[in-house]
């Protein structure tokens, strides 16, 4: 009850704001609601009186409006929502993909708190130089740039052993104070819609929004941990130390714990910032492709990709290298994830839609009683406007609309885990064709997929997973016999209880059998003895 009291509190705020946006729009979208949040939908407008109305604007930026208001959790949420196109339609993921994350900065003061707490020492211990003005502001947390001093080797023929004092720049990630308790707050809010939804709108089940408010909430809860964010970037490094064309900043795990992150400081040009990288000379075809490269490498070669690759977080070196920031948002993908994600975007590059559409009932995405043939004419439809085309030429978001239309078609539930990966997917074309506008996606891709399929899905690929299937099973024999041998030992055990059991059990018997007999000789003794007195 409590529960429901204070997730209805929240509710009329978050529909107070929405109504000050003129946002209660969607609520008309549903077949059924219950009573009292048809009633809210009738009431909340009465309470929006005298705010400012932007009647210019369409549904999705008053919509995008509105959740900026209502702060991190929201933001988020219309993050997370600006790939489907299935639930909000086309023209609104446009506007909601327009959204950004950024929030006025907290207080200098608040941030020196927090990493004098955190760090142990005085501020003025940690950091030759901190600049109280943060450089970004989000919901999560603010960066600072800083100035470290570090002892480095300085050999001499005097003095092997010599070191001097050097300075180096560096950037300072810091949790927005009460951030944990507001995301807390919120994710309860949001559990309680999505069970509402899936009890009152049976036709949106197979979206499985609970399931996907557990991912954003596994997402949250890594973003709470700065350290964890720092063990993502030194995973990323390792992952790509051999990689002359991408870098991660280095981690000072020195100077990082749970809510502050010190990272080194990037020198290289924003991405978004386009007439400055022509200035330098970079060719911003080459970046394009290497941006998709990169991504595809994350996903595919490690399992382990940047969920967050927006414009902001992308970096060019004078070198040429592409350098991310802020792992906050990592996803994970599973090796038989990826083999079905390589698989089925080769059959669609090679327009071997059939096998497209075999790969998909194989990994049982679509339910066995669908046809194989109506479903390969759907993954048609979903190809053949893509290859062959620049991607200026179409629009990603009507073919996210056709691929949702297809699964609800074809009764596929949604796949959580996969939502990650094509929300990043729409985010890097993005980026890639801001570059190079003539840019497709799909057929950037193909080096990268077919070299990675045939390392991975080749003739001696398979023989490599036999062999260490192989292995795997002989790692697993000593375990086997030890198991069979305690087996085989406790039916022994067992037997031999057992004809323990019966033995005495038959002694049992035999003794009240010789009991038996010796009354009854007993008796009859007694009774012929008795038989003669009377005789005599």
């Amino acid at each position: 009850m409590i529960r429901i009291f204070n997730n209805a509190l929240r509710l009329l705020f978050v529909a107070r704001t929405l109504a000050r946006h003129d946002a209660l729009f969607f609520l008309d979208n549903f077949e059924r609601l219950p009573l009292y949040l048809v009633l809210l939908r009738k009431i909340m407008p009465l309470f929006a009186l005298g705010a400012t109305r932007s009647k210019d604007l369409r549904d999705g930026e008053r919509l995008a409006n509105a959740l900026q208001d209502l702060g991190p959790s929201f933001i988020k949420l219309g993050q997370a929502l600006s790939v489907r196109a299935d639930l909000i339609g086309e023209e609104m993921v446009l506007d909601l993909g327009n959204l950004r994350d950024r929030l006025p900065p907290f207080p200098f003061e608040q941030a020196r708190d927090t990493v004098e707490y955190e760090l142990r020492k005085p501020l003025a211990e940690l950091f030759a130089e901190f600049n109280p003005e943060p450089v970004a502001a989000a919901s999560i947390a603010q960066v600072h740039f800083a100035t470290v001093r570090e002892m480095v080797p300085a050999p001499t023929d005097d003095d092997p052993a010599a070191t001097e004092e050097v300075l180096r720049d560096v950037a300072v990630k810091i949790l927005r104070p009460g951030i944990e308790n507001a995301f807390e707050r919120d994710l309860r809010l949001f559990y309680w819609l999505a069970e509402l939804v899936e009890r009152y709108q049976p036709n949106m089940r197979r979206l499985r929004l609970t399931k996907i408010v557990d991912t954003m909430a596994d997402s949250v809860e890594l973003e709470m941990d700065l350290r964890l964010e720092a063990a993502a970037a030194s995973e990323m490094a390792e992952n790509f130390a051999e990689d002359a064309e991408f870098d991660v900043p280095e981690i000072d795990w020195q100077r990082t714990a749970q809510r502050v992150m010190t990272q080194s400081r990037i020198d290289g040009i924003s991405i978004s910032k386009k007439d400055e990288l022509v200035a330098a000379g970079h060719d911003l075809k080459a970046l394009a492709d290497n941006v998709i490269r990169v991504f595809l490498h994350q996903v595919l070669r490690d399992g382990f990709f940047h969920a967050d690759m927006h414009h902001g977080n992308l970096f060019v070196t004078d070198d040429g290298r592409l350098v991310a920031v802020d792992f906050g948002i990592m996803g994970r993908m599973s090796r038989e994830t990826r083999l079905f994600m390589a698989e089925m975007l080769h059959a669609f590059l090679t327009r071997d839609y059939w096998r497209a559409a075999e790969i998909h009932f194989e990994a049982g995405y679509v339910p066995k009683h669908k046809s194989l043939a109506n479903f390969a004419q759907a993954c048609r439809s979903i190809g053949e406007p893509i290859l062959g085309r620049p991607v200026n030429e179409i629009s990603i978001a009507r073919l996210l609309v056709q691929l949702f239309q297809i699964t609800e078609t074809f009764e596929m539930e949604t796949q959580p885990q996969l939502l990650l990966l094509q929300k990043t997917m729409v985010t890097a074309e993005g980026v890639a064709q801001s570059l190079n506008t003539e840019i497709n996606f799909w057929e950037s891709a193909t080096p990268t997929v077919a070299h990675w399929m045939r390392e991975n899905m080749g003739v001696e690929a398979q023989a490599a997973d036999v062999v260490k299937d192989g292995i795997a099973l002989l790692r697993k024999i000593p375990a086997i016999v030890t198991k069979a041998d305690d087996l085989l030992t406790d039916l022994e055990t067992r037997e031999k209880t057992l004809r323990q059991e019966m033995d005495d059990e038959n002694a049992a018997t035999e003794q009240r059998l010789r009991t038996g007999y010796l009354a009854g000789g007993v008796f009859l003794g007694a009774l012929a003895a008795y038989l003669l007195m009377l005789a005599v």
